[in-house]
């Protein structure tokens, strides 16, 4: 009996074991190289006990009376957690994406959302696509690249000249998009029998859209053969989902020229007064007959018919400017979804006889071959926890100045000894080059983080959130601060400024108190009342910097990961409403604001100065290292 009984004992662990066996397998093959690279290969320097999940001991800081969002089906969202043929050093690059998949399926989703993801797989695929072939091109011709030479590296101009502008017009090509500080330079003859010509900045067009968007539709109209119509330039944007934008006509003749696109006047209205040709200025009553129609004045309209020009199309912060023979004439915000670093060519046609073209300022990717990589390379990180994780927005073909923050406060001694780590959250590119120039980029130097959408402004709350998953499960940190590519941070000075400083419910910057929301539909800040019914914002701190305490980093991963948290599309903002959402639960928390922190330019015994160009931010660098004081370069 003893006997019989052992022996169905040792069949039925068999049937237990082959069954567990069976769904293990089962279940293996569900996840894809992503999971399992993530999941059992978590990176150096992490701490795999602590995830950044608020343990159970500890008190449960998320209501459970708020509102959920729930998971949806997005297009093209698996295909970006494809990781074939991606090696674990390369899957490096891709760390936090992979755990951003819930993220990216909340029914509550940002705008763009559902276009950036899509997008995205295209471009990843292609990407993948790309590595293939150089991998392989690698093996067979055992070179160190495997790209064409004439593809290797995005170049900082192209021009053309002396083109007879055809039906379907001129263009000129942009290898890696625009960047701000860009510039389009166009010398013509307007030729007026035509009536007008148009110049349009083309966005870049992925397989299997219809049509690229028009960035930039630039319109000008010549006064008739009888001078019955009035001249005027007319500017608008088109993308094939929404079709034509509103126009914006110069001279507009109202209110609205007076507004201004980085602090520039979208329309300038120099008039000619007629009465007033010796020279002279006008007295005040010229001027009220004036404001009262009284006077007979024109616009002095800056395209001639036969008259050559020089205009020159520039990229600033918040829009494109036009400046003509010297003279700023036009601003146009950019529209969303409509981003210079989305530009790929720019095409004139219509009536005029073109001179030349020159595209100047172009984003461009350092030969590395050139490079002394090893003192820019992200340092090994030997720390079980940080002090400090710096999070960077960037856009993908902003190279110069992520090699710009490589050679000046990168260097900082905390940053190079490993005790503060600083990492590029950066999305993916509509532009193929730009992808495989940003991919070998980040191989190359280690601190490339890069996001698994494309990088419209709208969605650039979600390397927020991208930026607390890093400093909370894969690098774990007791502070983490967020900047962005044309910050100079003196790391030295921040992490002076946290000596002393409580290390729990920590939010420190430049903290607005008091502000409200902008409800002007053409404001590129506008808040709908159905995205914000209130008043007034919590405590914020202004974008260019900020950091907080590992204890609110850890709220934000687990209220975004269990949906109670909401998203928005102001991501400073929507910041200061987490953290308010934080202290409503109970927590305190310690707002410490301080204005060294200048978020509008360079200003002295700065901390963070914000709006600086790459050579800038080497020359703040120089001056720090040579005068050993925080002076400006402007």
């Amino acid at each position: 009996m003893r006997k019989w009984s052992g022996g169905t004992l040792i069949v039925a662990l068999s049937v237990i074991l082959v069954i567990r066996y069976s769904l293990v397998e089962k279940d293996s093959r569900k996840h894809s190289s992503a999971y399992k690279f993530f999941r059992n290969h978590p990176p150096s320097g992490s701490n795999s006990e602590d995830n950044g999940r608020i343990k159970p001991s500890q008190p449960q800081l998320i209501p459970n009376n708020t509102e959920r969002a729930f998971l949806i089906s997005v297009d093209g969202l698996s295909d970006l957690f494809s990781l074939i043929n991606i090696s674990k050093e390369e899957a490096k690059v891709v760390v936090v994406w992979a755990q951003m998949r819930s993220l990216l399926s909340r029914s509550d989703y940002l705008p763009e959302t559902t276009q950036g993801i899509k997008e995205a797989s295209i471009a990843w695929k292609d990407l993948l696509s790309t590595i293939e072939k150089e991998k392989t091109s690698r093996f067979m011709n055992s070179s160190s690249h495997g790209y064409d030479a004439e593809d290797k590296n995005c170049s900082f101009s192209v021009s053309m000249s002396n083109k007879t502008i055809s039906r379907k017009g001129s263009s000129l090509q942009f290898p890696c998009g625009l960047i701000e500080d860009s510039s389009i330079t166009v010398v013509g003859i307007p030729d007026g029998s035509h009536g007008s010509f148009q110049i349009e900045l083309i966005g870049s067009k992925l397989k299997g859209e219809p049509k690229p968007p028009v960035v930039l539709y630039y319109n000008v109209s010549l006064p008739g053969d009888e001078l019955k119509e009035d001249p005027v330039i007319v500017q608008n944007a088109w993308t094939a989902e929404n079709g034509w934008g509103k126009e914006e006509k110069c001279p507009a003749h109202s209110s609205t020229s007076n507004l201004e696109v980085d602090g520039l006047v979208r329309c300038n209205e120099q008039v000619v007064i007629e009465e007033n040709l010796n020279g002279s200025q006008p007295s005040g009553e010229k001027l009220a007959n004036i404001s009262k129609g009284l006077a007979h004045m024109s616009y002095n309209f800056p395209f001639v018919e036969g008259n050559p020009f020089t205009a020159t199309l520039w990229v600033g912060p918040e829009g494109f400017h036009m400046t003509v023979n010297g003279r700023h004439e036009t601003s146009f915000a950019y529209r969303e979804k409509l981003e210079p670093w989305l530009v790929s060519e720019v095409k004139v046609r219509g009536g005029l006889d073109l001179l030349s073209a020159l595209a100047n300022g172009l984003p461009v990717s350092e030969d590395l071959d050139l490079i002394d990589i090893e003192h820019l390379k992200a340092p090994l990180l030997s720390r079980k926890r940080l002090v400090m994780l710096v999070g960077v927005f960037s856009t993908g073909n902003n190279f110069e100045r992520r090699m710009a923050l490589r050679r000046s406060w990168m260097q900082y001694g905390a940053v190079r000894s490993g005790d503060v780590a600083v990492r590029f959250f950066v999305g993916l590119h509509k532009n193929s080059k730009v992808n495989v120039e940003l991919w070998r980029e980040a191989q190359t130097y280690g601190d490339i983080q890069l996001m698994p959408f494309v990088d419209y402004y709208s969605l650039i709350t979600l390397k927020t959130i991208a930026i607390c998953l890093m400093g909370t499960k894969i690098l774990p940190a007791k502070y983490i601060m967020k900047t962005d590519d044309d910050a100079f941070v003196r790391i030295d000075e921040v992490l002076a400024g946290l000596k002393g400083k409580v290390s729990n419910g920590l939010f420190y910057g430049l903290i607005s108190f008091d502000s409200e929301p902008i409800r002007e539909r053409d404001s590129k800040w506008y808040i709908s009342v159905e995205e914000w019914p209130h008043a007034t914002y919590p405590p914020w701190a202004h974008g260019p910097g900020y950091i907080l305490s590992r204890d609110i980093a850890k709220f934000i991963v687990q209220g975004h990961h269990e949906r109670y948290l909401k998203l928005f599309k102001l991501e400073d903002v929507a910041m200061g409403i987490w953290i308010d959402q934080f202290k409503k639960n109970g927590q305190e928390v310690h707002y410490m604001t301080d204005d060294r922190f200048k978020i509008s330019g360079c200003e002295e015994n700065y901390i963070l100065a914000h709006y600086q160009n790459p050579s800038n931010v080497l020359c703040l660098w120089e001056k720090l290292q040579k005068e050993h004081e925080p002076l400006c370069c402007d």
